[in-house]
């Protein structure tokens, strides 16, 4: 099997996992109605999940950083099948908050080794695509897994969504030491030099984009089905059909996103995909009670928002190439904690205010990420001149020296 069709197959597992994460969301509604509490409570089940991913994650990385990564991955989709397991077997508020827990950080091991061999995999200068394809499987999550898990929980019961997920975690352990080649642990890496790292200034900027960035795209698409029903007034049928298209809309703004970045460059890819990003949820905010309006926008909306994906972390590994495991593990952490703020702010905000204000939020945080990505991307480029005038000048000095040596010789 080529190195091209082993990406994908990561990719086909990350669309398992990314199915496990996101589809809470998709029936946040029936959850909070089985286990007998409201949405904005059921939607703490995503802040528990994000807050366990981003702490969690770091922690076990340097735990298992000497660990052989095909082994690593196959350790985590087994926890992966326990928590499933867990919410399907067991009913009440507690049970599923431990196996979110536990969902988090199964997910979060295996993707962040999963983007660091799909990267050793591709061939130089395709590494911005392979990560595009790994993204793409938590895109296709969208596109099929959350809409089949509405369907199922309209239908019968939301658990057998996590019965299915757990089943076919199975598969996707087999299929990944069948087929992923064996690859060497890395140097284990301490907490402390991995924090050290947000010390440089472009780094943290960077990093604080992308928590802006899902902040903003977190408070309205955690409540994004109960939103579209109560908002818009959506059916039940159409709620489904429109996070299928939803889902499709992310996957081609992935792909986009990837080939953009390898085509045009980072820049003008990811300054381009916040504003339109920022642009497209202040027309849903305004045009949110006309469904036939509501449906296209969410299809844009999903494009903007997920092209900038595999840019946001092909950018951050070139800030830090020799340390990129520890630039994907903390991107991925703070990813996870601006989904837990975006889940908790937009809870607040829908028990406060109303279920309107969460997208006028989702507007300003991702505004805020537009401005930062500006500023982000100017001060890179600054550093990038400035160490490249001062390797000229090195040279320079070597090739002087050189020169008297020779000339006194």
């Amino acid at each position: 099997m080529s190195n091209s069709w082993k990406i994908y197959m990561l990719a086909i597992v990350s669309f398992l996992v990314g199915t496990s994460e996101f589809i809470i969301a998709g029936i946040l509604d029936r959850v909070a109605e089985d286990i007998g509490v409201s949405v904005s409570a059921a939607g703490q089940l995503i802040t528990v999940f994000s807050l366990a991913y981003a702490f969690g994650t770091p922690i076990l990385m340097a735990v298992t950083a000497r660990v052989e990564r095909r082994t690593l991955m196959v350790a985590a989709l087994a926890l992966f099948v326990v928590g499933n397991l867990i919410s399907f077997l067991f009913t009440g508020y507690a049970p599923l908050m431990g196996a979110r827990v536990l969902l988090a950080l199964s997910t979060g091991t295996f993707v962040v080794v999963s983007l660091t061999v799909a990267a050793k995999l591709a061939p130089e200068g395709k590494q911005g695509s392979a990560i595009a394809t790994l993204v793409m499987g938590f895109s296709t999550a969208l596109i099929v897994g959350v809409p089949i898990g509405r369907v199922v929980a309209s239908q019968y019961d939301w658990k057998l969504v996590f019965a299915g997920i757990g089943l076919l975690g199975l598969l996707a352990m087999l299929a990944i030491w069948r087929t992923i080649p064996r690859s060497g642990g890395e140097e284990a890496v301490p907490l402390r030099r991995q924090i050290s790292i947000l010390r440089s200034p472009r780094i943290a900027l960077a990093l604080t984009v992308t928590f802006f960035w899902i902040f903003g795209y977190a408070v309205l698409y955690t409540y994004i089905s109960p939103f579209l029903l109560e908002v818009t007034g959506m059916s039940e049928r159409v709620v489904s059909i429109a996070l299928f298209a939803f889902g499709i809309a992310s996957l081609f703004g992935s792909k986009l996103g990837g080939y953009s970045t390898d085509r045009w460059g980072v820049g003008k890819t990811l300054f381009t995909g916040m504003t339109l990003h920022a642009s497209v949820l202040a027309l849903l905010s305004v045009l949110s009670p006309y469904p036939a309006l509501v449906f296209p926008l969410l299809m844009l909306w999903a494009f903007a928002a997920w092209s900038s994906g595999p840019t946001q972390q092909y950018y951050l590994i070139t800030l830090a190439p020799e340390s990129s495991g520890i630039m994907l593990s903390l991107n991925t952490s703070v990813l996870q904690l601006a989904m837990a703020a975006g889940a908790g702010i937009g809870g607040v905000a829908v028990d406060a205010i109303s279920l309107t204000s969460v997208g006028w939020i989702s507007v300003a945080l991702v505004t805020v990420a537009a401005g930062l990505t500006a500023v982000s991307l100017g001060v890179s480029t600054r550093y990038a001149k400035k160490l490249a005038h001062r390797r000229e000048q090195l040279a320079g000095a070597a090739a002087a020296t050189i020169e008297t040596e020779v000339s006194a010789g």
